[in-house]
């Protein structure tokens, strides 16, 4: 029999606790795996130590992760093929000739890029190492520069095929494919915010974001040339996403097609060999090993705090705010954007939704502001794709967001951390604005899904 504690103190313990050993520097699957053991140990009894078994099982066996290494192995393919590379070309020469053209084509790829990879990390580092030099020789403020990466560079997490989607649709028993439908409008108006913001910018002091030299652009025949070159991952892209959308392959089925679909690709781009294809392997191995230890660690730790009481132990605390039921959703994304300066979003969607969404779920959404509500049906995906938009602001909230760091990793020297801290703060408020449009106008959501799956 172990030690009798209190529920609050047992929240102190294990979140204090994995604090100080996050900060210490520790890998967050062995902290997260670990503690659980020793909470168990120390805090629990025999019966719950069938935790351990029962809730790892359940998700080595889930069908719908395998959908995870296959949509890495298709952007590691895509990548490797040059595909990315010749996608920034092409829109570098065709709206360089605008103000701000770059940091547009910049967002536009990325947006694009979210498509094909599913994560924030492979584009914020592809596109430092490609559009920040560009940008910078063209005399680009470096706000301006860096802001346009960081943010586009963080649609990877919301835009489908999103590894973060699969992930949620896995923890709270939802359908990948409306959340893969749901999140296409919030993605793209987060896209054309970005692009408005640094048109309107760079139009009103043109210094900051100058269109190229004359002599540097290209006609309308070499712009088509260029589009020709990118028609195959396109089609590919658009491949994968209308089986999804059209009901004709589930999310699993749509990454094997993908998967062979990017195969093809780089035999057309004239880069498949076998030490690609290994190497695209061995990344895919990599980081998806690295999604399923968060998974195991932070499932137990979760798992035993839940059963202890912990969910109904937030549910009341933030119950008894009194904020009502869209002021304990806005408290919630204020929690998530502050796990999100300490934690990857693999860590915090397996810390926190388990805890938040059975209450979102009781709650009721009558509108606000005389705008539509939600209904109780359509709960669980709304706050899904709410969820996925908060997810963005998490990255890029200094001072330990992952993305700034994703691009100081692969910056110039020139380019200072400050610089980058103050190049996200318009796209934080610009995030935070399409966040605000999702929870009073649910419909940006809900529409889509709706129209496909009536």
């Amino acid at each position: 029999m172990g030690i009798e504690i209190s529920i609050g103190w047992l929240t102190v313990f294990m979140f204090g606790s994995l604090a100080i050993l996050l900060m210490a520097g520790l890998p967050l699957a062995f902290v997260t795996g670990g503690l659980a053991c020793v909470f168990l140990f120390t805090f629990g009894d025999a019966s719950m130590l069938n935790i351990l078994p029962s809730r790892i099982f359940p998700l080595m066996t889930d069908y719908q992760l395998s959908a995870i290494p296959l949509f890495i192995f298709m952007a590691t393919m895509l990548a490797k093929a040059g595909v990315i590379e010749e996608l920034f070309e092409a829109l570098y020469k065709m709206l360089g000739g605008l103000k701000g053209g770059l940091a547009s084509a910049t967002i536009i790829a990325s947006t694009i890029m979210a498509a094909m990879a599913g994560v924030i990390g492979a584009t914020e580092v592809t596109m430092g190492i490609l559009a920040l030099p560009a940008m910078l020789q063209r005399h680009y403020h470096p706000t301006i520069a860096c802001g346009s990466i960081l943010a586009g560079g963080t649609l990877g997490i919301l835009i489908p095929p999103s590894i973060l989607a699969i992930l949620f649709a896995v923890v709270a028993q939802q359908s990948v494919g409306e959340l893969f439908i749901g999140a296409v409008f919030p993605g793209l108006i987060l896209s054309s915010l970005y692009i408005f913001y640094v048109t309107a910018r760079c139009y009103i002091n043109p210094a900051v974001g100058p269109a190229l030299p004359l002599e540097e652009r290209i006609d309308w025949r070499q712009k088509f040339g260029l589009l020709q070159r990118l028609i195959a991952p396109i089609l590919l892209v658009i491949l994968v996403l209308g089986v999804i959308f059209l009901g004709i392959a589930t999310p699993v089925e749509a990454a094997g097609i993908g998967t062979f679909g990017a195969i093809v690709v780089a035999a057309l781009f004239r880069k498949l060999n076998w030490r690609i294809v290994k190497e695209a392997a061995m990344t895919t191995v990599g980081a998806t090993a690295m999604v399923l230890w968060i998974i195991f660690g932070a499932t137990m730790f979760v798992g035993f705090y839940v059963l202890n009481g912990g969910q109904e132990f937030v549910s009341d605390a933030l119950v008894a705010t009194g904020f009502g039921p869209y002021g304990i959703v806005i408290v919630m994304m204020f929690i998530l954007v502050i796990l999100g300066m300490f934690l990857d979003w693999v860590g915090i969607l397996l810390l926190a939704v388990p805890i938040f969404m059975p209450l979102v779920k009781t709650l009721t959404f009558d509108g606000v502001l005389g705008m539509p509500g939600v209904a109780p049906e359509d709960i669980a995906l709304w706050f899904g794709v709410v969820y996925m938009v908060n997810m963005q602001m998490s990255f890029l909230s200094p001072p330990f967001g992952y993305a700034l760091f994703y691009l100081k990793s692969v910056a110039p020297p020139e380019v200072t951390m400050a610089q980058i801290f103050r190049a996200s703060f318009p796209f934080l408020l610009l995030q935070a604005f399409g966040l605000a449009v999702c929870i009073i106008f649910p419909d940006v959501v809900l529409w889509l899904p709706k129209q496909v799956y009536g």
